[in-house]
C-alpha cells in the first residue's frame, strides 16, 4: 500500500489503483500495468545485452525513455545504441565492459564485452498500489563464464499522479575474484525522451522522418525542456561528477510538467553517489567512479572474492509536477528506511 505522504501526493485519491504484472515468456518480457494501462516493460532480449526496463511511461500517459535503438522516432538522437530504457551494468568488471555493449560492437571487438543473461523470474506479484518482481540474472563473459549471479528486485508503486521503482540488485561473486575498475560508465541508468534533454547548440544525428539517422548542424530547441537540479541545490550540466543523495530531472513532455528522480539509498557504497548525469539524455548514478568524477583525486576499484556480495539499491520517482525539493526528502527519508 500507498504511505500517507504518497496518498497526499497523489491528491488523496480514494481508489488504489491496480498494478498488474503480465509475464510473458516468449516474448521476453513482464509488462507493468497500471489500471490496465502500461506503466513499463522488463524485457530482456538477447540483442539488447542486458534486461531493462523499456518503455517508461508516466501516469498522465507519456514515455519519458528514448525510443532508440527499440524504435524510430522522428527527432531523436541516435547515439549510444546500448542506452536502452532503464539498467543497471557497468563499464569494466574484470576488463570486460557490460556498459557499452549492444549490437553495434563489431564482431572482431566483441570479446572485450560481457553480457547479462536473464535466467529466471522467481516472483511476480501484482496487488493493489504496489507490485514486486524478483528476477534473477548472470553477468557472463564472451566465453560463458559466470563472473557474477544477479538477484534484482523490482518494487513498483502508483498514485494518481507518481509512480515509483524501487531496485534492489545484490551481485554475488560466482569467479573467484570479480573487481569493479573504477570507470566513468556505471551503475544505474536512464535515456530519456528528447523533451527532457537539457537545450544545446551543438551538431548532433538525430532520426528524420523516415527513420534516417541524419546529421544536423545546429539543434532545433523547440520542446526541449530539461533541467537538472540536485539535492545540493546544484543546477544544469554542473550536476555532472558532483554527489548528492537524489538528482531531479525536469522538465515539460506535450506541455505538461514532469519530474524524473533518482534516490541514492544510504547503505550504497560510497554514499552519496556520484552522478554521470549529461545534457543529452544520460541519467546516471555511479558510485564506483571516483577517479573521473574527483579529477584523479581519489580512485576506487572495489572487488569480490568468490562468495562474497555487494547491494545496489535505487528510488526512481515519476510525478506529473515539478516536484519540490520538500516533497522529494520525503519520499528519499521513507526510501532510506526500507530494509
Amino acid at each position: 500500500m500507498l504511505t500517507g505522504f504518497l496518498f497526499l501526493l497523489a491528491g488523496c485519491q480514494p481508489k488504489v489503483p491496480e498494478i498488474s504484472l503480465e509475464v510473458n515468456s516468449q516474448d521476453k518480457n513482464v509488462e507493468v500495468l497500471v489500471d490496465g494501462k502500461l506503466f513499463t516493460s522488463y524485457i530482456y532480449p538477447e540483442e539488447v545485452k542486458k534486461p531493462v526496463l523499456w518503455p517508461i511511461v508516466s501516469s498522465c500517459g507519456d514515455t519519458i525513455t528514448r525510443g532508440f535503438p527499440m524504435i524510430k522516432k522522428m527527432g531523436e538522437r541516435t547515439d549510444h545504441p546500448h542506452h536502452v530504457g532503464m539498467w543497471l551494468t557497468y563499464e569494466n568488471v574484470n576488463g570486460l565492459d557490460f556498459w557499452n555493449n549492444s549490437e553495434a560492437i563489431p564482431i572482431e571487438r566483441r570479446d572485450q564485452y560481457g553480457t547479462i543473461y536473464q535466467r529466471s523470474i522467481e516472483k511476480a506479484e501484482s496487488g493493489k498500489g504496489k507490485a514486486v518482481l524478483s528476477v534473477v540474472c548472470d553477468w557472463d563473459t564472451p566465453q560463458k563464464e559466470v563472473l557474477l549471479k544477479e538477484h534484482t528486485t523490482f518494487t513498483f508503486r502508483a498514485g494518481k499522479k507518481i509512480r515509483i521503482i524501487d531496485r534492489t540488485t545484490r551481485l554475488t561473486a560466482i569467479a573467484d575474484t570479480v573487481t569493479f575498475k573504477d570507470a566513468k560508465d556505471g551503475m544505474l541508468g536512464i535515456r530519456v525522451t528528447r523533451s527532457l534533454e537539457l537545450p544545446s547548440d551543438e551538431p548532433v544525428v538525430l532520426t528524420d522522418s523516415h527513420g534516417i539517422a541524419t546529421k544536423v548542424g545546429k539543434m532545433d530547441n523547440t520542446g526541449v525542456t530539461g533541467n537538472y537540479r540536485s539535492s545540493e541545490g546544484i543546477e544544469g550540466e554542473k550536476v555532472w561528477s558532483t554527489r548528492a543523495k537524489w538528482m531531479k530531472l525536469c522538465g515539460k513532455i506535450n506541455n505538461k510538467p514532469v519530474s524524473l528522480v533518482i534516490v541514492d539509498y544510504p547503505e550504497n557504497v560510497n554514499y552519496p553517489t556520484y552522478w554521470h548525469a549529461r545534457g543529452y539524455g544520460l541519467f546516471a548514478a555511479n558510485p564506483l567512479g571516483e577517479k573521473i568524477f574527483s579529477k584523479e583525486k581519489k580512485e576506487l576499484n572495489y572487488t569480490l572474492k568468490k562468495g562474497e556480495s555487494l547491494t545496489f539499491r535505487y528510488r526512481v520517482i515519476l510525478s506529473d509536477s515539478n516536484m519540490t525539493d520538500e516533497e522529494i526528502n520525503k519520499l528519499a527519508d521513507e526510501f532510506a528506511e526500507i530494509k
